[in-house]
């Protein structure tokens, strides 16, 4: 039962960067289980933070996480935060620093909104999806294709989308130009190819998404070959198409399969909200 599981409890909720699905359904996911829910921007709702240790707050940073993270332990029972990742140190990147500082400093369950490697609920609703529109008993096969963009993106979701579908035991290709590869941590047992065309005949499901590069990081390597899928491009009219949104209407898909019978990219935000609850209800039952 969800209801009233959270009765009680309190979720804070904070953002370092904008959210439409990530705020809405978890706000909606937090509600249907009876807590009280809380929604902070950081830099607009409150102070610019800090970010390092040892250094001297002479700069724009007013309030270090330090005491920020240890305040919002004491106000909620959990904290959801959303972060994305600089794109300029690997390093300190994919060590998830931001968020392990939410961690240790509020002393509280910290629920991950996305972070600088994983978008974690976004690839739960993803997987819930697959599986209600897969046929019972088939094994589908599910493609997670490189997108164009304007911007250089993180790879989170990408990361996370191949380490859940693997996980799940699907047989995933992931397609994308060469400089593309995404880390090899995430993708051990996928088959990859950069022939996008190939990567699609019998494919069930193709996730679009766009990624910067893991090496060198987080640049833009230049793409010779048409990578933007539209309906002519998709071998059979079963294929279904993903994609977690915001999507670039006309440059990362056409509008025609947006539009059409093919596009879950709803279903999968609506599944936001129970794998929202889902991942809530489990943090409430742990007795914390």
């Amino acid at each position: 039962m969800l209801n009233n599981a959270g009765s009680g409890r309190s979720l804070g909720l904070v953002f370092l960067n904008p959210s439409l699905r990530t705020r809405v359904s978890t706000q909606k996911a937090a509600r249907m289980l009876g807590m009280e829910v809380m929604v902070m921007n950081i830099g607009q709702d409150g102070w610019a933070l800090e970010l390092e240790d040892d250094v001297i707050m002479n700069g724009t940073g007013v309030e270090h996480i330090r005491e920020a993270a240890g305040v919002l332990g004491r106000y909620f029972d959990i904290l959801g935060v959303r972060t994305f990742p600089g794109l300029k140190h690997q390093k300190a990147d994919y060590a998830e620093t931001i968020l392990n500082k939410f961690i240790a400093f509020s002393q509280i369950p910290v629920l991950s909104l996305e972070s600088a490697t994983r978008h974690p609920l976004q690839s739960l609703a993803d997987l819930i999806t697959i599986r209600e529109h897969t046929v019972s008993g088939n094994s589908p096969k599910v493609v997670l294709s490189w997108a164009p963009h304007v911007k250089p993106l993180p790879q989170a979701v990408a990361n996370s989308f191949a380490e859940w579908m693997l996980a799940a035991g699907h047989h995933l290709t992931i397609a994308h130009p060469p400089g593309y590869a995404l880390g090899k941590a995430f993708t051990h047992g996928a088959e990859i190819t950069y022939d996008q065309d190939k990567a699609l005949e019998g494919a069930d499901f193709v996730y679009v998404k766009n990624w910067s590069a893991y090496d060198p990081y987080g640049t833009m390597p230049p793409v010779q070959d048409q990578w933007m899928l539209t309906e002519n491009r998709l071998p059979g009219k079963d294929t279904k198409i993903m994609h977690c949104l915001p999507v670039r209407r006309g440059l990362e898909l056409g509008h025609d399969i947006l539009n059409g019978p093919r596009s879950l990219v709803l279903d999968q935000a609506e599944n936001r909200i129970y794998a929202a609850a889902a991942a809530l209800k489990w943090m409430i039952e742990q007795n914390f």
